[in-house]
Formats: structure tokens, sequence, C-alpha cells
């Protein structure tokens, strides 16, 4: 039991005096007084000895700053933006603020209420992390979908380089095609420059492997000497950069008023384009921007010779003899795709030494032909031998 419990015990249990108390306990008179009133207030328990209150707290955040902090949480969640702690940290350093540690924001953050407990999450040390080591290593690629506001599917294309995660395109179709890949690649070529590879899931406007072809996409990285990744078959974490930047882009769209035509979608995603590459500290980058660490290295290029197929692109449907027409040195030839795709849009794909037949819309590689001069007809490689009418 503490002293200052004894010399109260002593004065309402035993009859003592302050003045006795005082002598007996060597307590001040003044002492023995404030010790009654936090008897008479809260008990006996209420008279131990508390620790001392510093008069000043100078390692304490300002309350300015505080709010100054709850209040770039609330607009950042608010606008569809990062707002962890070290989004946080690194807008008030663009503001000339010194701010507080990450952990003191996460504090102030918690103490307001603005941290929901995700433990489903998992640490950062069950997975392990691979990186293009040069900006134009590596280049990502995936199809994502968003909806207008009368429920019309949107599909949106983007590309990201993987080393500094710099988002090279961001574009809004109805349908992503196999010749929307190669337009938007072209074009990205003439603006960056031709990366040394590519990585992307095994979707048909990618590669037509499983079907034992090539597509246009593939003939067009051939033709200058880029390598094609791809990633495993349900297995999207290959593509985690871009599989995480399709959360950033979820919560930005969700911020915004659901937009009425393909336009006003494509101008939240214009406006995402730019805050990502130009404005958002990327964690992984050491607060950097994408941009900044673009600019930044020397870009990689393709190690391999450029594969000269002499290839050209023809536009057409299949007729509803499941057939289309190629004309080839002045000569008509005759290409049996198969009745079940009759008018089905395809694109033509002539090297030369093959003839590869794809749908537009999807990239699925439907046919392919050898090239047999003295011929009229050329059979579908893909399917077993038969006679015409059976293609």
């Amino acid at each position: 039991m503490s002293k200052a419990k004894v010399v109260i015990l002593s004065i309402v249990h035993q009859g003592l005096s302050v003045s006795e108390a005082a002598a007996v306990h060597g307590y001040s008179r003044a002492h023995i007084y404030r010790l009654l009133e936090r008897y008479n207030q809260g008990g006996i328990d209420a008279v131990e000895p508390r620790p001392p209150i510093a008069k000043t707290q100078p390692h304490k955040t300002p309350e300015a700053l505080r709010n100054k902090i709850i209040d770039l949480r609330t607009s950042l969640t608010d606008s569809g933006l990062d707002a962890g702690p070290i989004s946080i940290q690194w807008y008030l350093q663009r503001e000339n603020i010194t701010p507080p540690s990450t952990s003191t924001i996460r504090r102030i953050l918690h103490d307001a209420g603005l941290i929901v407990a995700q433990p489903q999450k998992r640490p950062k040390a069950a997975s392990l992390r691979f990186e293009a080591a040069q900006p134009n290593e590596t280049w990502q690629a995936d199809v994502v979908h968003w909806y207008l506001a009368d429920g019309t599917r949107i599909e949106i294309l983007d590309w990201l380089d993987d080393h500094s995660r710099l988002l090279l395109s961001l574009t809004c179709h109805h349908t992503v095609t196999g010749q929307r890949v190669v337009d938007t690649f072209n074009h990205l070529i003439t603006t960056y420059g031709p990366p040394y590879s590519t990585l992307t899931d095994n979707g048909q406007i990618f590669t037509s492997r499983s079907t034992g072809g090539k597509n246009a996409y593939e003939y067009l990285l051939a033709s200058h000497g880029i390598r094609q990744k791809n990633g495993r078959k349900n297995h999207p974490q290959t593509q985690g950069k871009i599989e995480r930047f399709h959360q950033t882009l979820k919560q930005w769209l969700r911020a915004k008023p659901r937009p009425e035509t393909l336009q006003e979608l494509q101008t939240q995603l214009d406006e995402l384009r730019h805050h990502y590459n130009h404005t958002r500290p990327h964690r992984s980058l050491k607060g950097n921007t994408p941009h900044e660490a673009y600019t930044a290295g020397l870009k990689a290029t393709p190690d391999q010779p450029p594969v000269s197929h002499a290839w050209r692109i023809r536009h057409d449907h299949v007729d509803k003899d499941g057939k289309v027409s190629l004309r080839r040195a002045g000569k008509m030839h005759h290409l049996g795709i198969g009745k079940t795709h009759q008018h089905t849009p395809v694109l033509i794909l002539v090297d030369k030494a093959s003839v590869s037949v794809t749908n537009e819309h999807t990239g699925e590689l439907l046919s392919q032909h050898q090239i047999e001069p003295e011929k009229t007809y050329w059979r579908n490689q893909l399917r077993p031998p038969g006679r015409w009418p059976k293609e």
C-alpha cells in the first residue's frame, strides 16, 4: 500500500487530524488536503501518486498540422487518389511543409477514425517483387472493363512501363480488337521507341500461340525484334504491376460521376494518366513520379534482329460458304476457313510463305494456309485434310 493511502486511511478510519497526520508521516498539510480532495472525488485509489505532467510537449504534432493531415486524407480519398501515410507525407513535402514520420501520420489517421483495419491483406514479405532494370525493358499491357451510366460495357486498354511505372497509354473502346492493339502499339513505338520486350496475358488479341500460329500483334513484334513474354494461364500475378494499377484506376473512376459517353470516360482517363505520371508519388519509386523515373534512366532497346516477313494485312469477311478470297501476284486464291465462321470480320496476314486469318475482334487464329502459287484453293492447315466442301 502506498504512503498516500496510509495517510488518508489514518485520517478517515483512525481519526487523526490533518496536523497529526502531517507530523507522523512527514507530509505537508497542503498536500494532505489535496489528497483528501482526490479521495472525496474518486475514492481511495484516486490518491495514488500520479505521473508528472509536462508543462510543454515539444514533440507533439501541432494541431494545425494534424488538421492538415486529416484534410489531405479526406480530399485525396474523395478524389479517388491514394491517401496512405506515404502519399500524405509526399504531398506535405510538395507544399514545403516538414512532414512527421509515416508512423505518426498513421497514428493521427487512426485516432481520427480514418483507417479501417484490413487483416485480409497479405504482408509485403509474402511475395517476391521483380522489376525491369531499365525504362523500355518491358512494357506490360492488359484490358479491364468499366461501365457507362446506361450500363454499356466498355473495355479499357492500358500499357505500362515495368521499370518506371509510366502509364504509356490508357484508352477506352467499345471492344478492344486485335487491330486496336496493333494501332496503339505502333503509336507507342513512334512516341517512346521500341521496347526490349512486352509482357501480357494469353488473350487472343495478344497471342495466337495456343492455336499454333501468330496474330497481327505478334507479327509486329517480330518485325521490330521485340521479345514477347506471356504470363502463365490463370496466374495474373505475373503481370502484377498492371494488375495493381487497375486498383488505382477503378478507385479513381468510382470517385467520379459515371460517364454518359465514351468521350467522357476518355476524358477521365486522360486526367488520371496525367496525374499518375506527373503528380502522384509512387512508393516503389522512392516518392518519385513515373515520368521522373522514366526520363532518368537509359532506355532499353530490342536486341534481336528484326524478322522481315514481308507481311501485309487485309480486312475482309468470311463468306456464307466459310471462305475468303485473296489476290496474290495477279491470281485469285480461295482460303477455306470453315462455315462456323461465316460472316465473321477477319484480318488476313500475308507473309512470304504463309497466310494467317484471325478474328478481327478477338484476335483468335481461325486458319493458316501455305502459299502454293500453282493452286487456286489453299486449305486450312489447322484442320485435318479433307475435301473442300467440308471446310
